[in-house]
Order: C-alpha cells, then structure tokens, then sequence
C-alpha cells in the first residue's frame, strides 16, 4: 500500500506483519498513559455531569448513528478497500479485541479518524487521512483508533462530539449555554488525554517507532517526508517547551484550551519518548497487565495519584516557567481531587 494508494501488500510487509507481537488479553491499563485515567475519574467526580451525560446519550440513537455513516461513506470489508480490511483484522488481534468494530471510510480531504459508538463502537478514516499515510502509518493511526475501542472511550468521544452539535443551539439560552461550554471544556481535556493513550496503542499494533512518528510528521504538514529531518522536528517540540516569559505559557495554554488533540509536534516527542522507554519494551516481551487481573471497577484514589505523579514529573522536567510554578501540582491534585470525591460521592 504505496502513499496516496489502497493497493496490495508486499511480501516483505506480509512476512512482517506475520513477524508482530500479539499482546493475547491485555487491558487498556497497560497502554493507558496516567492522565487520562486520572482526568476521566476526575471528570466522573464532577457533581452533576453524570446525569447530563446520561441525558445527550439517550437524545441520538447509536443505530441513526451508524445508518448515516452506512449511508453516506464505505465499509470497509473483504470486497471494498481489502488491504484496509486486512489491516483492520491483523491490529485487532494485536490488541485481542473481539467482536472486530466496523471501519468507514468518509470523503473528506482532511485528514482524521474517530471511534463513534455507545454499545458497538465503529471507527471511521477520512479520504484525506488514507491519501496522506503509508500502510504503516494506517496500522498506526487504525491500532489508535481500535485503542479507543479497547479503553471504552467510544462513550465519551461521541458524547463529546454530540454535545458540540447542541452547544450552538442553546445560544439563546445563556445559562443552558455555559454550563455545556464547561462540561464541553472538560471533556477536551480528557479527550486531550486519551490521544495520549491511543497513540501507545497504535505503536503497540505497528510496533515500529520510526512510523508513529512519520505520521505524527505528516499531520503536523509533512507532505514529503525525505524533506523533512525527524531530529529537527522533535526538536520543535523542545523549543516549543523551553519558552523562557511565563506570558507564553499562558498563550500555550490559550491555545490549547479549545483543542480535542494535543498538538502533533508534542504529542510525537510524547510517544517516542515512551517507545524508548522500560514499559513499552516490557510489554512488547509478554509483561503487561491483562484484562482477567482488572479489578470491576479502577482504584479513583490510585488513578489521580498516577496522574498526580505524571503531572509531578512532567514539572520537574519541563523548561517551561509557568510548569515550574506549579511544580507542586502532583500533591496537590492528589489530595483535592479525593476531597471532591468524598464530598460529593462519599467514596474512598
């Protein structure tokens, strides 16, 4: 499958794909990076938002859902983009994920994908997006997409995109208006999060380093890739960290407060820095957590303490001189947040 082209696979990339390493049962919480466990129990916690949520989910029906996409774009499948199909299959039984979601692919020049869905997610690749990628760059981007299925996030992304629909809407309606805007703010902030996660997934399914981030290059406005030094790009992403006037910090922040994704030059040093780490080589040797030792429900104490503790590091290391005012936001996030919980749940 050559850029820009569904075509057929090589021997070279069957006899490698046959070569990947299957990860038989393993839970999300392997792959799951802190924050977006820490940020959906902290999200969960927020007084009032479960009963909201419930309400937009129960507005759409998922079947509608999936009949406009039924009816307006391909699915993929053994007669309609075949050596799609074939990818779709192979990263499922890398992430031991059954039943297989569907995969549509929608016209639309820009590049993206999105997992939809409440009780049987489906994932959707845009034309611009298969256009843009090499085969390995589509195991990339369909093992993140498949991560979402895995990680449950289907429920909360397509809350998340339904809730946007209405937030226009309810302009004439101030109070109804805010109080979207801010379980809409919220919801970013953990979708932010989740990209995180599923990017770890996708690298998991491709498990090739160097391909996560040619597509990471590639959506950052990569077009052609031999004109492009990777070192160089990654080190954009240090540059964009070690701003020295604490009022660029803020306007960083600005920025990324409306965004559902984390911006591509960070959001690539994030995961290779994590593919050069001990975690990801463990998992790749048959060490990670499987889905028979979860517990029914996470530990919302031992999840903002691994965020508090990502949130702590990611401080210490940072350049940036609003991260180091709040260095001490770890200790506090831990402690406030099972304050909030207590308050309004009675939970430990």
């Amino acid at each position: 499958m050559g850029r820009g082209t569904v075509g057929t696979m090589s021997s070279e990339e069957i006899e490698r794909s046959s070569a990947r390493v299957r990860f038989p049962g393993i839970s999300p919480r392997a792959y799951e990076h802190p924050v977006d466990r820490g940020a959906l129990a902290v999200l969960r916690a927020v007084p009032g938002i479960g009963p909201v949520l419930q309400a937009v989910a129960g507005a759409f029906t998922e079947r509608g859902e999936r009949l406009g996409y039924l009816a307006s774009s391909i699915r993929v499948g053994p007669k309609q983009y075949p050596e799609l199909d074939r990818l779709r299959l192979e990263v499922a039984a890398t992430l031991d994920v059954d039943p297989v979601p569907e995969l549509f692919v929608k016209r639309d020049p820009v590049p993206n994908a999105m997992t939809l869905g409440i009780d049987k997610p489906f994932m959707v690749l845009t034309t611009g997006l298969i256009e843009l990628l090499d085969t390995e760059g589509l195991r990339f981007a369909i093992g993140h997409e498949m991560g979402h299925v895995l990680s449950g996030h289907a429920l909360y992304q397509t809350i998340l995109q339904r809730l946007m629909q209405l937030q226009h809407g309810l302009g004439w309606m101030p109070g109804g208006y805010w109080a979207i805007t801010a379980i809409i703010a919220a919801l970013r902030e953990w979708y932010r999060k989740t990209e995180l996660s599923c990017d770890r997934a996708g690298l998991l399914c491709g498990q090739d380093p160097a391909a996560a981030l040619r597509v990471h290059v590639a959506m950052a406005g990569g077009m052609d890739l031999t004109q492009v030094d990777t070192a160089e790009f990654l080190r954009q992403a240090k540059e964009y960290e070690q701003v020295e006037d604490v009022r660029d910090s803020v306007l960083k922040l600005i920025r990324t407060w409306p965004l559902t994704h984390p911006m591509a030059v960070v959001r690539a040093a994030e995961l290779q820095k994590w593919a050069a780490g001990e975690e990801y080589r463990a998992i790749l040797t048959g060490t990670y957590q499987r889905r028979e030792d979860d517990r029914p429900t996470s530990s919302f104490t031992e999840d903002i303490k691994a965020a508090a503790r990502s949130y702590k590091e990611s401080a210490a290391e940072s350049d940036d001189p609003l991260m180091k005012v709040f260095n001490e936001v770890g200790d506090v996030l831990a402690g406030a947040a099972g304050k909030v919980r207590s308050k309004f749940t009675g939970a430990d």
